[in-house]
């Protein structure tokens, strides 16, 4: 299975087939608006706004499951993200990244990579094991851990990094370049 054999609801509902997207260099994130990450939009702006003539698509999938962090409908989250951090990358419905409701999505993006990258610094490891113990999602190895687990994708639709909630998008930006 490929990612582009998948269809993914747009915010309004409507079938979106990934395979409009091949040959792109995907971002794909699980976001939330009242999340301590939630400022990671800015920089997912930025990839986006740098490299989005060259090939960048960024999907944003708000997901509801960690914390509650994203309770409102698909057109409020729309509207915050669009007003505060001047998003213009494409935000889809909300979905569940785990468990037996999960998007076949995430299910694909997990098989292909099933874990994120290591982290480094002890403050890091610390944050993510805090979060190991909160997250009431994360139940299998593979699992999406918290809001904002990132997956780059190259124009072939292969997973080639998946990196934590707690990483900056920005760390993205060199492989970025070198898949466009």
């Amino acid at each position: 299975m490929s990612i582009y054999d998948l269809c993914v609801k747009t915010r309004k509902g409507e079938d979106f087939a990934l395979s409009q997207l091949q040959g792109k260099v995907l971002l794909i994130v699980n976001t939330a608006t009242g999340c301590g990450f939630t400022p990671q939009y800015e920089a997912l702006e930025k990839l986006y706004e740098t490299y989005h003539d060259k090939g960048l698509e960024v999907l944003d999938f708000p997901c509801n499951q960690f914390g509650h962090q994203a309770p409102g409908e698909d057109e409020e989250i729309h509207a915050f993200c669009t007003g505060r951090y001047k998003t213009q990358f494409d935000q889809f419905k909300k979905i569940d990244v785990n468990g037996e409701t999960e998007d076949p999505l995430f299910t694909e993006l997990k098989t292909q990579a099933p874990e994120d990258e290591p982290v480094k610094g002890l403050k890091a490891k610390a944050a993510m094991a805090g979060i190991a113990k909160i997250s009431t999602t994360c139940k299998a190895p593979n699992d999406i851990k918290w809001n904002f687990t990132k997956f780059l994708v190259d124009r072939n639709g292969k997973v080639v990094r998946r990196i934590s909630p707690i990483a900056d998008p920005m760390e993205l930006e060199e492989s970025i370049q070198a898949l466009l």
